[in-house]
């Protein structure tokens, strides 16, 4: 069990048997009377968010949660495939539930997946990931202002900001937690 004391920006509770994560947390002490705790609270399961606010002697429930190490297979078309590193037991994951992520998908890379209830609720990929640029406009010889950057389609079709050097062919490292170039890993 939590204490009001312990909510902060990303901790998950148990609010009337579903999780939730604290998406946005303030505290707020007024002259007279008792400090109190404003959330706002993102389901973890439907996506809904909910304002509440908590008094100091509330307390909150830990969601059962479970992440399992799992390596990303392949791709069905609306479906992802995941397989347990221990059991080796696939899990289907749908496109919807992975976002935007499903552009920094690579074969057999290793992820962590959290379960509440042996439902998926979130996939976390490895935080680099090399991806090769499929089409980009050439750069200009003795084109070098710096902090420039241009479009780039990757081969999976995603369209990341690159700086003005980088041509069709490179290998490129991306972050998956914002989606942006990382580095130049190798030229094509």
């Amino acid at each position: 069990m939590y204490n009001s004391s312990d909510l902060r920006k990303g901790l998950k509770v148990e609010i009337d048997g579903q999780p939730w994560q604290i998406v946005e947390f303030d505290f707020c002490k007024p002259g007279k009377g008792l400090a109190l705790y404003r959330t706002k609270l993102k389901n973890m399961i439907t996506g809904n968010t909910m304002e509440r606010t908590f008094r100091p002697n509330d307390r909150h429930a830990k969601p059962q949660l479970e992440e399992r190490d799992q390596t990303y297979l392949y791709s069905t078309g609306e479906e992802y495939v995941f397989s347990d590193n221990s059991t080796f037991e696939e899990t289907y994951i749908s496109g919807d539930l992975l976002g935007d992520q499903v552009h920094f998908l690579v074969e057999n890379a290793a992820c962590k997946i959290l379960y509440y209830n042996d439902l998926p609720l979130e996939v976390t990929l490895p935080i680099f990931i090399d991806k090769t640029i499929q089409y980009t406009e050439p750069g200009a010889k003795g084109d070098t202002a710096t902090n420039t950057l241009k479009p780039a389609a990757l081969d999976s079709g995603y369209e990341v900001q690159v700086p003005l050097w980088i041509n069709e062919g490179d290998v490129i490292k991306i972050d998956t937690r914002t989606g942006e170039y990382s580095e130049r890993v190798r030229k094509g």
